[in-house]
């Protein structure tokens, strides 16, 4: 049974057929990546595995040569004489599959660029699926994990040289491109993937700061300044690699020369952290339980001044995939899923305390797939 067909058996029973817009959903039942714009586009799948893409004329060769779906349909233009989303009910009717229930993520395709919504359950009984889709995507196949792992080893290269390349008096921009230009190059020459952006998330194999650099990596989600390095900094990074679609996730906090002992404190609590989340992991855990016990250990010691976020997600072709290791998300985990491991902890003025490994959920625990060195000794770099 293909992927699209088993999307069917985690439905209802009187759902006749899919109507999918997200892009990440196109992307894996289809294997198609684009750039969403305001012209609707979406996955018609129907109980025996056929996967229809509807997309405007614009696309029509771009999605025949670079997706594996069965058929690709076209429509001249948004907005057009006709609306694209009634000329996608024509279709579904022509095809007698507009009679019953359509599952769907979103009731019609969602703003991007200007488009305005026209929802579907105006003309047709629509049900929304995504969360059940989403754990058809959650559990990797044997192929799946082969490339996350693939993924991860690049990763790994590229942040060794990101480590190896940083130091005072350089700035983030030049650092970065160095190590990214080297492990990319190195990844197509071993693993032929070439220049194609088989992830609109990431391309290549990527080891980066996103500007959390001194005290601005307290910020999370910081954006690349081109700060430059400097002695007593802590550093936090991120790295992984596009192969042929599927992502991991690395992370390490760093520090140039010695750290202080106030951050030695913080980078110990947050290894105390990550190591209770790989303890709680195991299939039949709920996900909530994962991030209740990263919170036992922070309320007992004190440290919600300097908390921010759950402990992970899932991923695979999205940078971020649900299920969320966080007290709210009670989804039961199963072996095979993949979850970046990453809780934090944020000390303006001094910097941000983070890890993130990538790890498989298995029956009786679970796998950390990332290998990059862990121990603060391993992670000074050189004055």
């Amino acid at each position: 049974m293909n992927r699209a067909a088993a999307a069917f058996t985690r439905l209802p029973a009187d759902i006749d057929v899919l109507v999918l817009f997200d892009d990440q959903y196109v992307h894996y039942y289809t294997g198609f990546v684009f750039t969403p714009t305001e012209r609707p586009m979406a996955v018609v799948i129907t109980r025996d595995g056929e996967r229809v893409l509807f997309v405007p004329r614009l696309e029509l060769e771009h999605a025949g040569q670079l997706s594996d779906a069965d058929r690709v349909v076209s429509y001249p233009e948004y907005p057009g004489e006709r609306h694209p989303i009634l000329l996608l009910l024509d279709f579904l009717e022509q095809q007698g599959l507009a009679g019953g229930v359509i599952g769907v993520d979103f009731d019609g395709y969602p703003p991007v660029m200007g488009y305005r919504p026209f929802p579907l359950s105006d003309h047709a009984r629509v049900r929304q699926v995504s969360a059940l889709l989403d754990l058809q995507m959650a559990v990797k196949s044997p192929a799946e994990l082969t490339l996350v792992r693939e993924s991860i080893r690049w990763g790994d290269h590229a942040h060794r040289l990101l480590q190896e390349y940083t130091r005072p008096g350089l700035r983030e921009n030049e650092v970065v491109a160095r190590a990214c230009r080297e492990a990319t190059e190195a990844m197509n020459a071993e693993l032929g993937t070439g220049d194609r952006n088989w992830n609109r998330w990431i391309h290549g194999a990527l080891a980066i700061y996103r500007g959390q650099i001194g005290p601005a990596s307290a910020l999370p989600h910081a954006l690349a300044n081109n700060a430059m390095f400097e002695a007593g900094q802590t550093l936090v990074t991120g790295a992984g690699a596009d192969v042929f679609g599927y992502l991991s996730e690395l992370e390490r906090t760093m520090f140039i020369g010695e750290p202080t002992a106030e951050q030695r404190h913080f980078f110990d609590h947050m290894m105390r952290m990550q190591d209770i989340s790989f303890a709680t992991i195991r299939a039949g855990v709920p996900a909530s339980a994962v991030d209740i016990a990263v919170r036992e250990y922070i309320d007992e010691h004190n440290l919600w001044p300097h908390w921010r976020h759950h402990v992970g997600h899932s991923l695979g072709q999205r940078i971020h995939e649900s299920p969320f290791l966080d007290l709210g998300d009670d989804t039961e985990l199963q072996a095979g899923m993949v979850f970046s491991i990453e809780p934090g902890l944020y000390v303006p003025g001094l910097g941000g305390f983070r890890h993130s490994d990538t790890i498989l959920v298995t029956e009786d625990g679970c796998e950390v797939m990332t290998f990059y060195p862990r121990e603060l000794e391993e992670l000074v770099i050189p004055v």
